[in-house]
């Protein structure tokens, strides 16, 4: 193969080759998320352990430090308050997994750009089923603890994995344009982890969006994760259906940035040979 060729960039090319590399990416995911804990006491159940001890400290943090409360009326306890905090931290850790993994794809992956015929552009594909698995993970979590407290699962719960395709989309784009940026400029992975922190608490995941003034609402509602946090809150939490129009253009918006770093990738990856 030549490595200086140009690849297909369409919108129909990111689709077929997802689902042409499917089984390959279904082994490569399933391998990524064991080497994580492989040779670890506990293996897996890490997934579990670490969402909940996050949760703990955020908890205490918020409610028990800061009396922070959601003002969601009636007598709001501080297992309330955590549930509704856990929705928040699951969908921005899955898209920060997405965005810190991402700059480091191909530098990690340095035969399969020299030495083999491999579609790189499934790599990002492998890191965003990795975050999703811990993403459901935590999901079930979520929804146990809302049993075990509250004895009630909202029926709405089915809506979820529609919530998240616009956070999805949106966060492999971001991981195209990352994985492709971390070869050329090397301080691309220090940038994420500081846009990561800084979209934690920019988005309303500590607190409701209702308590910042107007102007910073209006602000605010341009960071992607504040419509879905929202959302996934209604779905999860509240029992209620999600906002169909304003979840429909979040998904147009997220489609069109998957493209786009879908474009830029496989408009730059000729180049990463002769720069790896």
């Amino acid at each position: 193969m030549n490595p200086h060729q140009d690849y297909a960039a369409t919108p129909w090319a990111m689709l077929t080759s997802f689902w042409r590399n499917r089984q390959l990416l279904w082994q490569m995911t399933r391998r990524d998320v064991t080497s994580r804990y492989r040779g670890s006491i506990f293996g897996l159940a890490w997934s579990f352990f670490t969402p909940l001890l996050m949760l703990a400290v955020y908890t205490f943090v918020f409610s028990v430090v800061f009396k922070a409360r959601w003002g969601t009326g009636g007598s709001e306890s501080r297992a309330d308050f955590a549930i509704i905090l856990f929705v928040g931290v699951l969908v921005h850790a899955l898209f920060a997994e997405c965005l810190n993994r991402s700059p480091s794809l191909i530098l990690s992956n340095v035969n399969y750009v020299k030495k083999v015929i491999f579609p790189l552009e499934i790599l990002p594909w492998m890191v965003l089923g990795s975050a999703l698995f811990n993403c459901f993970l935590s999901t079930a979590v979520l929804l146990m603890l809302q049993l075990l407290i509250n004895h009630i699962c909202p029926w709405t719960v089915v809506f979820f994995p529609l919530v998240l395709l616009p956070i999805v989309f949106t966060g492999m784009g971001c991981a195209w344009f990352l994985a492709s940026m971390g070869v050329y400029v090397r301080d691309v992975g220090q940038v994420t982890g500081i846009i990561t922190m800084v979209l934690m608490f920019l988005s309303p995941i500590f607190y409701p969006i209702t308590a910042l003034p107007p102007v910073y609402q209006t602000w605010l509602h341009l960071n992607p994760l504040t419509s879905i946090i929202g959302e996934s809150r209604d779905v999860l939490v509240f029992g209620a259906l999600p906002n169909w129009p304003h979840l429909g253009i979040a998904l147009l918006a997220g489609l069109l940035v998957a493209w786009a770093g879908f474009w830029w990738f496989q408009r730059t990856r000729k180049g990463f040979a002769d720069v790896l």
